[in-house]
Formats: structure tokens, sequence, C-alpha cells
């Protein structure tokens, strides 16, 4: 009986052991259930926070008196501030953490929705949207690198449904504002609704999220992406570039070229959008089973399809159903890029996902421009083709980028 005890003491210290190896990160410790709730929760806010700013704009467009092309430019700080931030967030995470990062960019978000609601001058919202813009480039970055340490922590894919969780908060803001404001309620107290959701979601669930924000505690504060990581940066920009396009551009091209009436022209980004959110909220289950590399092979393609059957058949049913595919299509290869972020070993990860994140971002920001610059020159049909042909670049690179 007493061989038996001993044997059993052996054997739970054993699986004691085991499991205290299984859950370790590095120098940290894996995260658990608690955290992989607060990962979802922390894209559901970055989702809620900038989509909370849509429906402001042509109020503030309206308070200042200004025409579209000077908003265009007004608009552009929003990206600068972005831009500027998401370089050093990496580095930040690395030395004070996901959480405190986390909870400082969302609690500037929260300060500055309230400027954007009421400014009254240009000066005023350009402070306010280069505070915003910095904090939500912030966010952005931050919970996608606590999103790749508590998906390599659990051993199975989780990215996708992270990003879906974003989505939904993006359709939660914009819904939830648009519908107080539809009421009569003033632009202030729509946002002051959604900064106490914001800051109820932190103090709730703001424990949770992970005290550090890299995989080495002596991690560089700066690396020039190389390699895998510049490469994964580049097929980003390319499927950012092609959300960029839907966002800007699907409407135009049903008012010119499918004849939709100005009303309706919103349909197309619409079903885009909800498409990709179908496509993120069940994509961990279709990940596990096919593979990144599948997933970016024939997203990639699928999208390329969607583009090019709004193009060539000659009916916008037919160009919102393309738009769709182009939803579903994409809607998984960001999420399989990042995860490829936290297994590859050329940078730090924190690191890799500031840099990829930067290059993608730029992606929505010059990607429009450069659309609006070829269908100026060819048309709007021609630079959606380019965009078309991107993404089967996408589809090509999947054996890089996923080995």
């Amino acid at each position: 009986m007493n061989e038996i005890i001993s044997v059993q003491r052996t054997l739970t210290k054993n699986e004691s052991k085991l499991q205290s190896e299984d859950c370790s990160f590095g120098k940290y410790p894996v995260s658990g259930s608690l955290e992989q709730l607060s990962t979802r929760v922390a894209f559901f806010i970055a989702g809620l926070g900038i989509s909370a700013w849509a429906p402001l704009v042509p109020y503030a467009k309206d308070r200042l008196s200004i025409d579209e092309g000077a908003l265009g430019l007004l608009l552009l700080c929003l990206g600068a501030g972005s831009i500027i931030t998401m370089p050093l967030a990496g580095a930040l995470a690395a030395r004070f953490g996901c959480r405190l990062m986390i909870w400082v960019a969302s609690l500037l978000i929260c300060i500055s929705l309230p400027f954007l609601a009421t400014a009254t001058s240009v000066p005023e919202l350009i402070i306010a949207l280069l505070i915003f813009g910095a904090a939500i480039g912030t966010v952005d970055v931050v919970v996608n690198i606590q999103a790749v340490i508590v998906e390599k922590a659990s051993g199975r894919a989780m990215m996708s449904g992270f990003h879906g969780l974003w989505s939904v908060g993006g359709f939660v803001g914009a819904g939830v504002v648009s519908g107080f404001l539809g009421v009569g309620v003033s632009p202030l107290v729509a946002v002051l609704f959604v900064i106490v959701v914001i800051v109820g979601l932190l103090l709730t669930f703001g424990k949770h999220l992970l005290p550090y924000g890299s995989e080495e505690k002596d991690a560089p504060l700066f690396v020039l992406p190389k390699g895998i990581v510049l490469f994964i940066g580049f097929l980003c920009f390319i499927v950012f570039l092609a959300e960029g396009s839907m966002l800007d551009w699907s409407a135009v091209f049903l008012t010119s070229q499918r004849g939709v009436d100005f009303s309706h022209a919103g349909l197309g980004y619409c079903l885009f959008s909800v498409a990709m959110t179908i496509g993120r909220l069940n994509g961990d289950r279709v990940v596990q089973a096919f593979g990144g590399k599948n997933i970016l092979i024939f997203g990639g393609i699928f999208a390329a399809s969607g583009v090019t059957v709004a193009i060539f058949i000659p009916n916008w049913i037919a160009s919102l159903i393309g738009f769709g595919l182009v939803g579903l299509g994409v809607s998984n290869i960001v999420p399989v890029l990042y995860s490829v972020l936290g297994r590859q070993k050329v940078m730090p990860t924190n690191l890799a996902v500031s840099a990829v994140t930067t290059l993608g971002y730029s992606g929505i920001l010059a990607g429009p421009a450069l659309i609006g610059l070829v269908a100026h020159t060819t048309s709007l049909s021609f630079a959606f083709l380019g965009v078309a042909a991107m993404l089967l670049i996408v589809a090509a690179s999947s054996h890089v980028a996923t080995e």
C-alpha cells in the first residue's frame, strides 16, 4: 500500500511539473481562459472606439462649415497619428506590458471622443484627431501583440476569432452612435455612452490583460523589418489596400458603373463587412481544419474572383455579391499572417507585429489614393482589376508566407 501511495505521489508531482512546463511561454506564464477572454474584449474595444467616430464626421463638417476637400485633409490627421505611434507601440508594450498600454490608449480614446463630438475650430479638431489616431494605432498594435502571445500559448488557432470581435465592435460602435443620433440625441451624449461601455469593459476585464508584451525580457527596442516579416508586411499591405478600396470606392463604383441610387450605395461595403465578420467569427475552426496555407490560397483566389465578378457582370446585384465574396475571401488572411508572426524567429514578436501593422495600415491610407489615381488615368474598373491581381499575389505567396 505504501508503495502504491509513493507511486501516486510521484505521478502527481510529475504531472504538476509537466503542467508547469506546458503553462510557460518563454519566461512568462501561459495565458488561460481569462486572458483569452480579455484579448477578445480588447479587440472589441478597438473596433468600438474607431467606429464611434464614423457617424460623427458629418456633424464635424457641419460645425466647422468646411468643404469635402478640407475635411479630407483633416481626416489625414487621424492616419498620421496612427502611423506615428504604430512603429513605437511594440517597444512600449515590451517595456510597460500589454495591459498598461491598452489601458492608456483606451483611456486616450475616451478622452478624445468628446472633443471629436464637440470641436468648433479646425485646430481643436486637428489636435483631437491626432490624439485619437495615436491611441487607435497603439491599441491596434498592442492587442495584436497580446493575441499572438495568447494564441501561441494556447496551441490552437484563435486569431480569426480575435479579429472577428474587432469587426463586431465596429458594428456595435457605428450602430449605437448612429442610433442615438437618429433619435435626436446630441453627439456628445452618444459618445459618452460609448465611453461608459469602454471604461466598464476595462474595469471588468482589464486586470486579465497580459502584464508583459514580449517573449524576451531583454528584446531590443527597435529592429528594421526584414526577411519573412517584411514579406508578411507586404502581403498585409495588399489585403488592407483591398479593404480600403471597398471602404472608399465600392459606393462610387455602384453609383457610377451600375447606376445604383446614392441612398443605396453603401450596401456594397455593408455586405463586404458582414461577410468578413461572418468569415472571421467562424475562421478559427476553418483555419484549424484546412491550415493557414490553404486559407491564403483560396482566400486570395476567392477575393480576386469577387472583384472580377463585380467588374465583369454588368448587374448591380452581381456587384454586391462580388463585394461580399471579397469580404469572405480576405476575412482570415490577415489573422493567419499574424499567427505566422508568432512562429517566426527573425524578429521579436512584439516588434514584428508593430512593423507589420504599420505596413498594413499604410495600405488603408495610401491604397484608396492609388486606386483614385489609376481610375483617373484609366477607369475605376481597371483599378479594381489591379486589386484583383494583387490578391492573386497573396494566393501565390502562400507557401513562402506560411512555411
